[in-house]
């Protein structure tokens, strides 16, 4: 044995493979594209995030404007009126009158959501409710001493 050719089957150098070297990249080419084809799924079957659109400020209130139905943590703590939305949106803050008397709100995004405040120099009290509207959800918030 004076080397490593292949001649006449006579040398311990094993024959070279007659199968195609292409399966191993056939396979891989699979899975991505089943992997592209199930993300691709995951993205239109995910549901759009809920949003708040608009907050309008109406008599002894707020209007909240959603894109979706969201869910609704509420509680009066202490005096104020405290919600809680699972959706996003933007931080606000503003003021409105209720019985000539002002009163301060405040949207900031916590760990759960949106967090709705409204805050006054007496104690207030709130209740709140949501219905679909024009397309779109509305909460409306009325609030009363």
């Amino acid at each position: 044995m004076h080397g490593s050719e292949h001649k006449d089957s006579e040398h311990s150098t094993p024959e070279p493979d007659p199968r195609s070297q292409q399966w191993p990249r056939v396979l891989f080419s699979l899975a991505i594209v089943g992997m592209l084809v199930g993300l691709m799924i995951g993205r239109l079957t995910t549901p759009e995030p809920r949003e708040l659109q608009q907050v309008q400020i109406v008599e002894g209130g707020l209007d909240l404007w959603f894109n979706e139905e969201p869910k609704l943590h509420g509680e009066e703590v202490d005096g104020t009126v405290a919600l809680l939305f699972e959706a996003q949106g933007k931080a606000a803050r503003g003021q409105l009158e209720q019985q000539g008397k002002p009163v301060s709100w405040r949207i900031q995004k916590s760990d759960g959501g949106l967090l709705v405040t409204l805050i006054a120099a007496r104690p207030l009290h709130g209740n709140w409710a949501g219905a679909e509207q024009e397309g779109r959800w509305r909460v409306q918030v009325r609030l009363h001493e």
